[in-house]
């Protein structure tokens, strides 16, 4: 029995409906703590924690574990097994899940090690999406194969990329597709929804897929929305750089509405000085759109500063267009530059300045661009020139306020998601910082909020059979934190310091970290879509 019912209506108290409602069909109430059924042994018992199953309301309990599976939950089991691990004082949770990251390229590394994902695996998360921002590679079925080959640490789904498409078929140039090309287009998105992708991923504020129209998108996303796939999207403009925050979530709605796809927008926010304090007015639309019955949910991550590439950042989408080659060119041509320096200037601004853009890679790692302009003695823009010539290093950006960022993540269909990417703290310290700082120091959100929607809001909408809860039968992805200390070491400054807090994660019944360490062992999976039936050549 599936729960696509509840994606005709969402507003806040459908959600937590259908919370209570997933558990009864797991055998859990949400009025009734978990009683399990009689399991006289098991191979793991996770002993006297306090249990968020992820649909019930917490209490003191046990967790029995056989193979890959969950067998027991209750408040006192009468279980027999060969491992008992004591939580007690310790918040046993069902493991993590991040809907956007970029890892892909740790998952399929020759380096066993990397693979582990231990930035994850150290703050209890357990799967995670890639293929991201219109990034994902077009053969999926090589991706979710490589996990027989190269063993993973954690699970992990892919998204085909919109992106990744339009570059292979149109190229990196400001023009729309013709009929044919929209026709291969869209026959490529099909054939990667039938090889398992979890649907269609964009970024559409990035070129060239900010070269297309709202049409072209559509036409893409239905092939996904027929196949029981996702739209997730990098909206078009987070801030005021083409359309605006206002405007560019408008399409996003419309975008499902016509494709008829489930919408995700990735890692909401309020980006720049010009749209902080609109969370409110973002928050009325996404809720409108809810009761009209489009199926729209967002994550975001609990950090100030964004990150992206300096071009990103700074560059107008015109003399983007061709590429790097391209951009280079135009940085060359004396006719090309009081266009290129005023929309520079302007895109400076509305990142709020100089100061506010930490360069986190390359020759001027860890520097600001007004620290790199001071020392070069020229002006931001400039300097910006001088360090895209030698390379596009990715950035960090303080530009969001925290009345905004508390607006969203109060929202029940707001999931958790870190946008993992090098040279940020988000990746090693998303999960621990949100529980740390949101929900125990500022309680922004409860610690019941934070964990449902960094497991089950997440598994429950994206239909992860058998993930993001503690019940019998489910798959034993587990984390055991302490509470106190539970929280993000990274820092903008040191990126790349492991969370602390996490005593032992299970990984499809598998022990991957004990005794607050890493096992080594490599037990995830690769998770595979499966499309609509009927909707594939059966093969």
């Amino acid at each position: 029995m599936t729960l696509h019912i509840f994606h005709c209506f969402a507003p806040a108290y459908a959600w937590r409906m259908k919370i209570g409602i997933v558990a009864l069909l797991g055998g859990l109430s949400a009025s009734l703590v978990p009683v399990a059924a009689s399991a006289a042994t098991a191979d793991l018992l996770i002993r006297g924690g306090t249990i968020y199953t992820g649909s019930d309301a917490p209490f003191v309990g046990d967790v029995a574990v056989s193979g890959d599976r969950i067998t027991a939950v209750g408040r006192s089991l009468s279980v027999t097994a060969r491992r008992v691990i004591n939580a007690s004082g310790k918040i046993v949770a069902p493991g993590f899940i991040d809907p956007h990251t970029h890892m892909g390229a740790d998952l399929a590394s020759d380096a066993p090690g990397k693979r582990l994902i231990p930035a994850f695996l150290m703050q209890g998360v357990t799967t995670a999406f890639i293929g991201n921002d219109g990034g994902g590679a077009i053969d999926v079925g090589r991706v979710l194969g490589s996990a027989r080959t190269k063993p993973v640490g954690i699970n992990y789904a892919t998204y085909v990329g919109f992106g990744t498409i339009r570059e292979k078929v149109v190229g990196e140039a400001d023009r729309a597709p013709t009929a044919a090309e929209l026709a291969r287009m869209k026959a490529l998105v099909a054939d990667a929804m039938c090889h398992g992708a979890l649907g269609l991923s964009s970024g559409l504020f990035y070129a060239p897929q900010s070269f297309s129209k709202t049409d072209e998108v559509v036409a893409l996303a239905a092939e996904a929305g027929q196949r029981g796939g996702y739209y997730d999207s990098h909206i078009r403009d987070e801030s005021s750089y083409t359309v605006g925050l206002k405007a560019a979530v408008d399409e996003a709605i419309a975008i499902g509405r016509d494709a008829h796809v489930p919408i995700h927008i990735s890692h909401i926010k309020a980006l720049g000085v010009d749209v902080q304090g609109e969370a409110p007015a973002i928050i009325a639309k996404v809720e409108a759109a809810q009761r009209a019955g489009i199926d729209i949910t967002a994550s975001q991550y609990p950090w100030s500063a964004s990150g992206t590439s300096l071009v990103a950042s700074l560059l107008p989408l015109w003399a983007q267009d061709g590429g790097r080659d391209a951009l280079l060119k135009r940085f060359d041509d004396p006719a090309l530059q009081p266009r290129l320096r005023t929309g520079m200037v302007e895109n400076l601004r509305k990142r709020g300045g100089a100061e506010k853009l930490l360069i986190v890679e390359g020759p001027f790692k860890n520097r600001t661009l007004a620290d790199v302009a001071k020392s070069r003695g020229v002006d931001p823009v400039a300097a910006a020139i001088l360090v895209i010539r030698i390379a596009d290093p990715a950035t960090v950006s303080f530009n969001q306020s925290e009345a905004d960022i508390a607006a969203f993540m109060r929202r029940p269909w707001v999931m958790t998601d870190s946008d993992a990417s090098s040279g940020h703290p988000r990746v090693y310290g998303t999960f621990a910082r949100k529980y740390a700082k949101y929900a125990v120091a500022d309680h922004v959100i409860t610690v019941r909020d934070f964990i449902e929607r960094s497991s089950a809001v997440t598994a429950d909408w994206f239909h992860l059979a058998g993930r993001g809860h503690l019940k019998p039968g489910a798959f034993a992805d587990v984390v055991i934190f302490d509470p106190r200390s539970y929280a993000a070491q990274a820092t903008y400054e040191q990126p790349t310091r492991l969370a602390s807090g996490v005593q032992t994660v299970l990984v499809n019944g598998v022990v991957a970290v004990d005794h607050g360490a890493l096992t080594g062992r490599a037990a995830g999976r690769a998770l595979p879509h499966q499309p609509t039936p009927g909707t594939c050549p059966q093969r």
